[in-house]
């Protein structure tokens, strides 16, 4: 064995022992604010989990979870990859101008499982009117940004195999077309899967007008930049840490209302729309409606007697404070975390509009509204 192959050897070896020891004396993390989750704890031993393999299965998921400096290693493999010219990391691709953006792939039969569980819900429900809105992600407003041969699939073709299938009195409200005329605009993050304020404040005026209700202009609003140092979802995922940060806009009204925000999993109230609070974490984004929950009602001083019931996910929530200015009260329902009937909730609540609204990618991989059909 020559000098250098030992020089490689030694060096090998002092990393992994380093990493080893390193790992003895570190405390595990409980929760990972980049990936935004609970990480894995040291499993249980038992002869029996050996034995069946679960306790090597669940070590292994507990070493790449507590792994020592994950976030700087995986940050320099990201690196590395695109300086060798790679193209993207973890589906997530390096865009131009700062953006990143995940792939996305036709949908499968989920999609018309859940074309089918909202036409079976709307069909039963006559107490109230029904909307349904399915919002594209950054990746098909912006295929210019995308390097060069990158592959992915057609959300435009998705969204309109869901309109040409819906049944029943479900009404359509298109987010692509206003979406696509503001595209020159901050209407999406570049580092996150999410619409931004100004986004979501395009497609407004669209529920205005179905909802039969008059939409607030710009200038109605004061518009307040309360971060300028957010990271997302797609910048966890791809670990570029060369991308710059995001900046998180408000629309405060400049008219007078107020709201009552009930959050039910948490028996907890707000008198804001905001929770900003989360300006001191990673997941910024729960700012809005403090988050994703199973049920928030929100009471407004706007005494109408209209009562909204709003069933989606995330992309909702930079929605809601638009919407809350025209409805008595709105409920939105989660249904990854509320398994119980919507049917029954709409006539117990005086419901009288229901406004489905997903982005594109969850809408065709959410196996949760088959609860729609109870």
């Amino acid at each position: 064995m020559n000098i250098l192959n030992r020089i490689v050897i030694g060096i090998f070896l002092c990393f992994i022992g380093g990493i080893s020891f390193m790992h003895i004396f570190t405390k595990d993390i409980r929760f990972s604010e980049g990936e935004n989750r609970v990480l894995s704890t040291m499993p249980k031993f038992t002869v029996q989990s050996l034995v069946s393999g679960k306790f090597t299965k669940d070590f292994e998921i507990y070493l790449s979870d507590q792994f020592v400096k994950k976030e700087f290693w995986t940050g320099l493999k990201a690196s590395a990859e695109k300086t060798t010219l790679k193209q993207e990391n973890n589906g997530v691709y390096f865009g131009k101008d700062g953006y990143l953006l995940e792939r996305f792939e036709s949908p499968g039969e989920q999609l018309m499982k859940n074309i089918i569980s909202i036409s079976t819900f709307t069909k039963a429900t006559n107490e109230a009117s029904s909307y349904l809105m399915v919002v594209p992600t950054s990746i098909e407003m912006y295929p210019e940004k995308l390097p060069l041969f990158a592959q992915t699939d057609s959300q435009y073709a998705a969204i309109e195999e869901i309109k040409e299938n819906l049944t029943g009195s479900i009404k359509w409200i298109d987010a692509y077309k206003s979406l696509k005329r503001l595209k020159n605009e901050d209407i999406y993050f570049r580092t996150d899967h999410h619409w931004t304020t100004r986004g979501a404040y395009g497609v407004y005026k669209n529920i205005a007008e179905e909802m039969d209700f008059e939409p607030y202009e710009i200038d109605d609003f004061t518009i307040e930049t309360v971060s300028t140092n957010f990271y997302g979802t797609y910048y966890s995922k791809a670990n570029d840490h060369s991308i710059k940060a995001d900046t998180i806009e408000l629309f405060k009204p400049k008219f007078t209302v107020s709201y009552h925000v009930e959050i039910e999993d948490s028996e907890s109230t707000m008198n804001s729309l905001y929770n900003l609070d989360y300006l001191n974490k990673r997941d910024q984004y729960s700012l809005f409606l403090d988050g994703n929950h199973s049920k928030v009602k929100i009471v407004s001083s706007m005494k109408n007697g209209r009562k909204l019931l709003i069933v989606k996910d995330s992309y909702a929530h930079a929605m809601v404070p638009f919407l809350a200015n025209h409805f008595e009260e709105i409920h939105m329902i989660d249904l990854r975390y509320y398994h119980s009937s919507l049917n029954e909730y709409v006539k117990n609540n005086d419901i009288t509009n229901t406004l489905f609204l997903y982005n594109i990618v969850t809408f065709s991989e959410d196996t949760n509204l088959i609860w729609l059909r109870q």
